[in-house]
């Protein structure tokens, strides 16, 4: 027994996580590594994952539809697509969901842009300052020219893509 109570299993930390959020394998593993106990059985940890694997706890698909879900409506194709492969998800799962992104981009930037600022640009140092926001944001630098320019040149820009 530690000083903090009893120890936990590394299936109750694994259970213990994925009960407050959805985590691919590849998080999970990292999260696990260094608690596995010295005295265990090579590969117990694999073991484990490819467990919980079998039984839909770990889901790398509901990982991705997750981070689209709750990121995707304040940021950009760049960063979401960062965030999902900082999770380690298969490039299959990266493909699906940059297509899914693509389709929406110029709208969520509009809308983000909107909640920020509201209003065109007065000079150029405000412009450039909206600009900066946006891409910080992760859109792409087609995508900020088009939001800047107004609603009325959208057709032209999303035909370049």
């Amino acid at each position: 027994m530690s000083a903090r109570g009893p120890s936990v299993s590394l299936k109750g930390r694994a259970l213990r996580h994925l009960a407050t959020r959805e985590f691919s394998r590849a998080e999970l593993q990292a999260r696990l590594a260094p608690h596995v106990p010295p005295d265990a059985a090579p590969g117990e940890l694999t073991r484990l994952l490819d467990e919980l694997t079998a039984k839909g706890f770990i889901n790398e698909a509901r990982v991705a539809e997750s981070v689209l879900y709750r990121r995707a409506g304040r940021l950009g194709n760049a960063r979401v697509l960062h965030e999902l492969r900082a999770k380690g998800l298969p490039e299959e799962l990266l493909a699906d969901a940059a297509e899914q992104l693509r389709d929406t981009e110029l709208t969520r930037a509009r809308e983000v842009w909107r909640k920020k600022f509201g209003q065109p640009p007065g000079d150029a140092a405000e412009r450039a300052r909206q600009m900066r926001f946006l891409a910080g944001r992760g859109f792409s630098a087609q995508t900020v020219r088009a939001v800047l320019a107004g609603p009325g040149d959208e057709d032209e820009d999303q035909g370049a893509a």
